[in-house]
């Protein structure tokens, strides 16, 4: 008889004795009793026909009619069917890594005009292969400018998405980064200062004015930046540029997989975390496309390693490309213009009914004021529309996009109180 058990009990008693214990449970002797089960209370096994009928029942509870005006860092936007169409084909879902340049050609290409993409949107001179999301896209870009300035000061502006500041300062605690949010301390002594435009309550910054303020030639300048809104906003001139891919071309699925851009001036690409795919010849003179840089623990001496980011969000980045090539300059710039729109015109409607807001310059996000943010959300929820974020008791930040049709944002003026 076959024995499927990974371990006899023998072996398991000898392993135990081998710590000074007598059986499994003296593993979990730490934890409290009111954490502990005896069983998953799982119920008997079903078919797959009658785990199917439950699954379609237990789903048949959700309400998916909301209209959405959530946004924060993550916002619902039109993605053409093709998208995922053409990003789960099995030449993509089933590449192999792109360490072997000869049996990955495909991955390496999609790769590179990503890349150029994103060059194309920042105006930046180079562009890695995508981070895992914008907060540590952040992070590594900190990490960065740390070690090409040989300082270990840096200024976060306090209006920058607060995830991304709390991954900045867990990386910053690791590697005994002093970080502030006081950009009045902008000094010879300052490795970076990032600052976010639009910003998370979603106020378009002038980026010129704080680069004035940089008076020491060798503090960088780092700009998170929306990027759907950089085909109709004008690129902050800066070191680096990082932001999320989840607007171009990806779901909210719950809260990820989603992805980070990270691009920078040509003279910092050495520093540069992550991979970069280039394009070259072969030996018969034929396009071909390799890894050019991939500067971590794995393929150079650590000492001299940028990051530990091992991997890019490959299929995140695919869906980008494919949306962007889809949309092409010209329809990504119509989705912007569309969702500033729209955005505005419910800011009038709201500010007509005697609402205010906490700023007028905005993209396509703003911080609405009302007297109690529980009810003011509340009441829109009662109605099928999920007004925003709340900020705090007076605060709701609300994010319009180009899915939301004319009826939403007049329901939204409509119900709101």
């Amino acid at each position: 008889m076959i024995n499927f058990e990974a371990h006899t009990e023998n072996e398991r008693l000898e392993m135990l004795n081998s710590i000074g214990l007598k059986n499994c449970d003296d593993l979990y002797a730490g934890l409290p009793l009111d954490i502990k089960t005896d069983s998953l209370n799982l119920g008997s096994g079903l078919s797959e026909l009658e785990v199917t009928k439950e699954i379609k029942k237990l789903a048949a509870a959700n309400k998916t009619d909301y209209a959405c005006f959530l946004g924060g860092g993550a916002s619902k936007r039109f993605i053409p069917a093709c998208v995922s169409q053409i990003s789960s084909r099995f030449e993509f879902n089933t590449a192999y890594t792109p360490y072997q340049a000869e049996i990955s050609q495909g991955t390496l290409q999609s790769i590179y005009e990503y890349q150029s993409m994103i060059c194309n949107l920042t105006n930046m001179d180079v562009s890695n292969a995508s981070m895992y999301d914008a907060a540590t896209a952040c992070a590594e870009a900190v990490l960065m400018a740390v070690r090409v300035t040989g300082r270990n000061k840096v200024l976060v502006c306090k209006r920058v998405n607060p995830q991304y500041q709390q991954v900045i300062n867990t990386y910053a605690e690791a590697a005994d980064i002093e970080v502030s949010n006081d950009l009045s301390q902008i000094g010879s002594d300052i490795a970076c200062v990032l600052l976010q435009t639009p910003d998370y309550y979603g106020a378009i910054h002038n980026v010129d004015q704080l680069k004035e303020k940089i008076t020491d030639a060798k503090t960088m300048l780092i700009c998170c930046c929306d990027l759907i809104s950089l085909s109709v906003l004008e690129p902050p001139k800066c070191d680096v540029m990082v932001g999320s891919l989840q607007p171009a071309g990806n779901t909210l699925s719950f809260g990820g997989p989603y992805a980070g851009y990270f691009a920078c001036l040509d003279k910092y690409k050495r520093q540069m975390p992550g991979r970069v795919v280039g394009r070259t010849v072969d030996a018969e003179g034929n396009q071909a496309f390799c890894l050019t840089l991939q500067t971590r623990e794995q393929h150079i001496r650590r000492e001299k390693a940028t990051s530990n980011i091992c991997s890019n969000q490959a299929l995140v980045a695919l869906q980008t490309t494919v949306y962007l090539t889809v949309l092409g300059l010209k329809g990504l710039r119509e989705v912007a213009l569309l969702s500033a729109k729209k955005a505005h015109v419910l800011a009038d409607k709201l500010m007509d009914k005697g609402f205010e807001l906490q700023s007028k310059n905005f993209f396509n996000e703003f911080v609405l004021k009302v007297s109690n943010a529980d009810e003011f959300l509340s009441g829109l929820k009662e109605n099928n529309i999920l007004g925003g974020i709340k900020l705090d008791d007076n605060r709701v930040l609300v994010c319009v996009t180009e899915m939301n049709s004319d009826e939403e944002i007049d329901n939204y003026a409509y119900f709101a109180v």
